[in-house]
């Protein structure tokens, strides 16, 4: 359940609905902007009660093994958290249900269709209606802010130039930056730049949306502008989300439902409420960040001594 504390966040996105077959008395440009809107979205529920379905799961990067037997699901219209440890494959997961890497064993079903299988044309289909927000933002450095967030546009859409700007702009403002349409990602403090890529991630209202560290970097205003964008985008468009983060306040607030990860395996799952009251001691010891406990600090690696009188 969300927090009350915050304030209403007054940006909606949502298609206004038009009653007893009344024509909107908006502007017709704008009008084009919401239908479009509307199209991507009806082209992209699905039927079943789970968008997403991960199912044993094992992937290894070489030799080394970093996903063991998973299996997680992601109900439609919800927003689930993969919380754990740096280094316990949750980006990894996120690479495999875009379909960027494919698991050496197990299937991945999204909106019904098992990832792991599709040919490039139905990968490329069905990646179109999946948005993707980078841990780093992978901005394109040579384009303006405005440009970015256009681009998907222009590359999947016939749409003319005067909706794409509207469309932009649209993305630029919900996320506070539609005054840095114009600014290189150059200009760009670390914190503009994640909100400009969130707004190139949502530029096609996808069914599904990956979160990767969505609040590295954001100043606290910008974090709660944020985390309430999400969770709002999410309500209003009957999107589906997964957020992978190690921000574990902003997370329990936000999402409906939260796996832990491990050394590479779902150590446990359940509601925020549920997280908070957990007794095993690897996931206290992450949620309340306290330095001792089953966790390491340090990456496994040869005794100390002998490495330093190696020479």
């Amino acid at each position: 359940m969300i927090a009350q504390r915050r304030r209403p966040f007054t940006v909606d996105l949502r298609t206004p609905h038009t009653g007893d077959g009344m024509r909107s008395k908006w502007l017709p440009r704008t009008s084009l902007v919401l239908e479009f809107a509307l199209r991507v979205f009806r082209a992209g529920t699905v039927a079943t009660s789970n968008l997403v379905e991960v199912q044993n799961v094992t992937f290894s990067y070489d030799q080394r093994e970093v996903l063991k037997n998973i299996n997680l699901v992601v109900p439609k219209g919800k927003v689930v958290a993969i919380m754990g440890l740096s280094g316990c494959g949750k980006t990894t997961l996120l690479r495999l249900i875009g379909g960027a890497l494919f698991p050496n064993q197990g299937e991945i079903r999204v909106a019904d269709r098992v990832v792991n299988k599709l040919g490039h044309d139905a990968l490329f289909e069905l990646r179109r209606k999946m948005g993707m927000l980078f841990q780093f933002g992978a901005l394109f450095t040579d384009i303006s802010s405005f440009e970015n967030v256009a681009f998907q546009m222009r590359e999947h859409t016939n749409l003319p130039g005067s909706i794409i700007r509207d469309l932009a702009l649209m993305k630029l403002q919900a996320v506070g930056l539609r005054g840095a349409a114009d600014l290189m990602p150059s200009e760009l403090s670390g914190g503009m730049a994640r909100r400009v890529a969130l707004a190139r991630s949502i530029a096609l209202d996808p069914m599904l949306m990956m979160y990767d560290e969505p609040f590295t970097g954001l100043d606290p205003i910008s974090l709660g502008v944020i985390g309430q964008l999400i969770r709002r985008l999410n309500d209003s468009l009957g999107a589906t989300s997964i957020v992978v983060t190690h921000d574990v306040a902003e997370a329990l607030e936000l999402v409906d439902y939260v796996y832990y990860m491990s050394a590479g395996k779902v150590e446990f799952q359940g509601t925020p409420d549920e997280v908070r009251a957990a007794g095993l001691s690897s996931l206290r010891q992450f949620v309340y960040g306290e330095p001792d406990g089953p966790v390491p600090f340090h990456y496994p690696a040869p005794d100390y001594r002998q490495d330093l009188l190696a020479q």
